[in-house]
């Protein structure tokens, strides 16, 4: 009997040891086909809470560059992810507002650089720097980070995306049409005497604030959204409760969406489809959502 029970112990262990060496065999192709499908995949399969946290799965290094040693913008901060174990990133570049600093959007830096990005947030060259001006600082500054920067070897310059605050984010729209190549565009309550936008061929999600009294919608985002081409991949998100001033200080609706669309579009990364489409809908922090789906860039 105990001959028969050893037995059927080790011929129960072999088959559990079958079905993990199958099962890793099914499974490891699986990954690999999925890695070459995709080879910018970057981070863990994405939930909510994911998206939602302060920070990412990636640790994050940070550091200075002094506006004497760049030109075409005023300096700023790099933040990146600091393993190299998962090959090279994305990257963005951001610009603050009106008479601001690299400091009102600073909370961005280490939020996206954890969910693996390469993030640069910079100062202008004066504060009162108009939008197109803006415009030209952030592709300067994309220029440095993917060229001269400590940082250039961690970075894929074919996966590059502008973000910016008010002036910033006019700025951001401006960026986009002189450099199609890019992959992602975010506008946070963005200001522009220039409202049409149809040469614009880079996916674009404009972020809007409903108690905006500076950049109101209605004359500002909205009008953006609309003057994008239709065929392009974009969305409008308006966010409840919010002001023109919102996106200068940590906001969890604005980190989900915003890492969902520069995943989506700079990494290519399908997993985070589903927090765009099907389109979002109206919250407690959603006054309004708009948009194309499914993407197809």
């Amino acid at each position: 009997m105990a001959r028969t029970g050893l037995a059927a112990l080790l011929a129960a262990g072999g088959l559990v040891a079958a079905q993990a060496t199958g099962a890793q065999a099914i499974n490891a192709p699986a990954a690999e086909t999925r890695a070459a499908a995709n080879p910018y995949e970057r981070g863990p399969a994405p939930t909510v809470s994911s998206i939602e946290a302060s920070r990412g799965s990636y640790a994050v290094s940070q550091t200075s560059v002094s506006s004497l040693s760049v030109s075409g913008f005023g300096g700023g901060t790099v933040y990146y992810p600091t393993s190299t174990s998962d090959g090279t990133f994305g990257a963005v570049v951001i610009s603050p507002g009106f008479t601001a600093y690299q400091s009102s959007i600073s909370w961005l830096g280490t939020r996206l650089a954890s969910q693996g990005f390469v993030v640069f947030t910079i100062d202008t060259n004066t504060t009162l720097d108009q939008p197109d001006s803006r415009g030209r600082q952030l592709l300067a500054a994309l220029d440095y980070l993917t060229q001269s920067s400590s940082v250039r070897t961690r970075i894929d310059s074919t996966r590059l995306g502008v973000m910016g605050h008010s002036m910033g984010g006019g700025g951001t729209l401006e960026a986009a049409k002189s450099r199609p190549s890019l992959q992602a565009a975010i506008p946070l309550t963005g200001w522009n005497t220039d409202t049409t936008w149809p040469e614009v061929r880079t996916p674009t999600l404009i972020v809007g604030a409903d108690g905006d009294t500076i950049a109101p919608v209605a004359s500002h985002s909205e009008p953006f959204y609309r003057s994008l081409p239709s065929s392009l991949d974009k969305a409008y998100l308006e966010l409840r409760g919010a002001s023109h001033f919102t996106p200068n200080s940590s906001n969890t609706t604005i980190a989900k969406y915003s890492i969902s669309w520069l995943k989506r579009f700079i990494d290519n990364d399908t997993r985070y489809e589903q927090f765009l489409c099907p389109l979002p809908q109206t919250s407690l922090t959603i006054a309004e959502y708009q948009g194309n789906c499914p993407h197809t860039s």
